[in-house]
């Protein structure tokens, strides 16, 4: 409800700031005000942007852990965290944020079958701890499915700040440990 809110009193101002930009401009180009105000307009817009990409996450070659495979699917993780998160933020409707969050759980189900049979097949000698992992990470998402069926938007609150920051931690911490091993 907060962001809602934030959203409606953004929205009002920048209306307010465009209606005293014309407003200025009925005393000619040469006044300074719709000038000052365009820029505090512009100042807005970038500091919004810059806001809003705080939440994004974005790939980086650190998080490579050396098999290109792997590498595209934690990519793909990434680019559906990052729409589940457009989602949720901007309350895009339900049938959107629920199929934001059902594809994001179904590719990591897929992923981490998919990393574990590469993890098998190198006797990667940390696979049941790994698998352990997922399985605990699925447990987690599927309660988190629970909760939004019973309870909606309001449920999703933090999951995706979660998931990003589990994600990413995983990454570079257990699934860097593999690479070696399935990278021979």
């Amino acid at each position: 409800m907060k962001k809602n809110i934030n959203a409606l009193i953004l929205a009002a101002v920048i209306s307010l700031l465009i209606v005293a930009v014309g407003l200025g401009f009925l005393f000619g180009p040469a006044n300074p005000v719709p000038w000052i105000l365009i820029g505090v307009l512009i100042a807005i817009v970038v500091a919004y942007r810059w806001v809003s990409s705080r939440d994004r996450v974005e790939w980086k070659e650190a998080y490579s852990v050396g098999v290109d495979e792997l590498d595209d699917d934690h990519k793909r993780l990434i680019e559906l965290l990052n729409r589940f998160q457009t989602a949720y933020k901007y309350h895009t409707g339900e049938e959107f944020e629920r199929q934001a969050l059902n594809e994001l759980v179904d590719y990591t189900k897929y992923h981490f079958e998919r990393e574990e049979k590469m993890m098998e097949a190198a006797d990667y000698p940390d696979l049941q701890a790994h698998k352990e992992a997922h399985r605990s990470m699925i447990a987690k998402v599927d309660e988190f499915q629970q909760e939004y069926q019973q309870h909606g938007h309001e449920a999703l609150d933090g999951v995706a700040r979660f998931l990003s920051d589990w994600l990413i931690e995983h990454i570079n911490g257990t699934d860097k440990k593999y690479g070696p091993y399935i990278s021979r």
